[in-house]
């Protein structure tokens, strides 16, 4: 089963890491990457732009409407996403539980569909 792991958090934390503390972030992040390319789980992955680099399309009435900045207002922002092949949501989960966004921002873990389901 395909999962999609996308990583949430609020933008504004990695700006008040010290050097140090991105230095030890990215060496936990190259760890985790290295295990979960090394697991067979890992399709893909991806971290995205800022939120202020969004750009929103709605069609309405025939309409296209176009907005800069994402759909919704939250406190955290969509950073990146991790696609995985897992035997199922369990084995999800616990990669879930992996990912350091986890530590300090959340991960929701979306099914992909399946052609004919």
């Amino acid at each position: 089963m395909k999962y999609l792991l996308l990583m949430y958090a609020d933008e504004a934390i990695g700006a008040r890491y010290s050097k140090e503390e991105l230095q030890a972030a990215g060496k936990v992040w190259a760890e985790f990457r290295q295990e979960i390319a090394a697991s067979g789980v890992l399709m893909s992955s991806s971290g995205v732009a800022p939120g202020s680099s969004v750009t929103t399309v709605r069609v309405r009435n025939d309409k296209t409407m176009i907005t800069d900045g994402p759909f919704a207002e939250t406190h955290e922002q969509l950073g990146g996403y991790f696609l995985v092949d897992c035997k199922d949501l369990d084995e999800a989960i616990l990669w879930a539980g992996k990912v350091p966004t986890a530590a300090y921002g959340s991960i929701e873990i979306r099914p992909l569909w399946a052609p004919g389901s």
